[in-house]
């Protein structure tokens, strides 16, 4: 049986220079100045001594994760990322760290059209909005968009069929996605190279590991979403000043199976509680949807202390300056919670059916109230590290695990300075 060839490959991030030795046979050629691909835009030198058409796929291969290794300040780099609001915010993060360490690289974001309505503002981005309610023609808006253009490099940061689809328009040498543990919707087929690098963390930080990938190790947990003066003062109308505010954003996005909400009577105990205990205003935020609209009036009849209800009444960037000028948020998993993080607020987040190491506020992990570990082991009977990162719980009573006096006591915690 043919033996495959080794290879051992050399990076060195700081110059951008990479080697290769190549191994076949028993025999070891290292790197040879003389011989060069046939790729012009990346030229990296190899020897060979075998004959070319018998390694010729073989080089074909393993040229392309040299390119990676020799990528030092692109001129552009295209960030594919459409979904959903948390996703978008972790992915800001990751935006902030590449524009301070490669000022001078052009970047591009396709992004969808609602999270466009919070980010796409941020200075020194070009955002091209992926309009899914256009259906098939928002790939067509994309390719005419893309006619002419090529990237240096697409981060392909979002593991999904239509954003996979998207990416066939998107011109690039590298089309770098997620490791085939995370891969999901068959992404890897739509990639030239994947990251590396622990699966099992937090979402945010699977994002930076594409930076790793491309030799960028620091990491700026910095944000700074625009807010228009209109924005900060809709939250300075409906804000109490000299107040502490609880803000609960009691809904999360409705999805097939997937079961994240608490009960209204539970929020309306924690907002009395708050109100009562700490003299807090207390604010309802929430989207447009019967369901939350409806969250939102039930709380208001549930409760002594009368919040003040802006279920369906803001905007993305509306919502985020009412975050800006909080104390505190309850919210199940959801965008609201990853808001709230971008303007470094506390946030008090309810999980049982989700992992919060996974999918979790990325700095309030420690006021999380999280009831995942009894969950799994009641669904599955067994502990979180023996089931797949980021499985859900399906069982639609595993949201009462999460107590009154749970909340609470992280209220006072926080409220204590703890």
């Amino acid at each position: 049986m043919a033996q495959n060839p080794v290879v051992t490959f050399h990076s060195d991030k700081i110059s951008g220079s990479a080697t290769a030795d190549f191994a076949y046979q028993g025999a070891t050629f290292g790197p040879n100045p003389g011989i060069e691909t046939d790729n012009l835009r990346f030229r990296n030198r190899v020897s060979i001594v075998q004959d070319a058409p018998m390694f010729k796929e073989f080089f074909r291969r393993i040229h392309a994760k040299l390119k990676l290794a020799s990528i030092s300040s692109p001129e552009s780099i295209c960030i594919l990322r459409l979904s959903a609001i948390g996703d978008v915010c972790h992915t800001v993060a990751v935006v902030r760290t590449l524009q301070s360490h490669w000022p001078d690289t052009k970047l591009t974001w396709v992004i969808g059209k609602t999270e466009a309505s919070l980010v796409g503002d941020i200075p020194g981005i070009e955002f091209i909005i992926f309009d899914k309610s256009r259906g098939w023609h928002a790939y067509r808006d994309l390719r005419r968009c893309m006619r002419g253009r090529e990237f240096d490099i697409l981060l392909q940061m979002h593991a999904s069929l239509r954003a996979s689809l998207a990416s066939l328009f998107i011109p690039a040498p590298i089309k770098l996605g997620f490791d085939k543990a995370r891969a999901v919707n068959c992404q890897w087929l739509f990639t030239t190279h994947r990251i590396n690098g622990d699966a099992r963390v937090h979402a945010m930080d699977g994002l930076f590991q594409f930076l790793e990938a491309i030799g960028i190790n620091e990491r700026i947990l910095r944000w700074d979403i625009p807010l228009s003066d209109a924005d900060r003062g809709f939250a300075a109308r409906n804000v109490e000043s000299g107040r502490s505010i609880l803000v609960i954003s009691a809904c999360s996005s409705r999805r097939w199976r997937n079961y994240r909400n608490w009960s209204a009577e539970n929020y309306a105990a924690v907002a009395d509680y708050a109100a009562e205990r700490y003299g807090m205003q207390v604010i309802l935020t929430g989207g447009e949807t019967p369901l939350e609209v409806d969250y939102g009036q039930r709380i208001c009849q549930l409760t002594r202390c009368k919040p003040h209800n802006l279920v369906g009444q803001t905007t993305l960037k509306q919502l985020l300056a009412v975050l800006e000028r909080s104390t505190v948020l309850v919210c199940p998993d959801s965008g609201p919670a990853h808001m709230a993080t971008t303007v470094n607020k506390p946030v008090i987040g309810l999980y049982a059916t989700a992992n919060p190491a996974r999918t979790g506020p990325y700095l309030s992990q420690k006021w999380v109230v999280n009831k995942y570990p009894q969950a799994v082991l009641s669904e599955f009977g067994r502990s979180v590290n023996e089931i797949r990162w980021g499985r859900r719980v399906r069982d639609p009573e595993a949201v009462n695990l999460p107590k009154v006096s749970d909340v609470t006591a992280k209220l006072d915690q926080i409220r204590s300075g703890q």
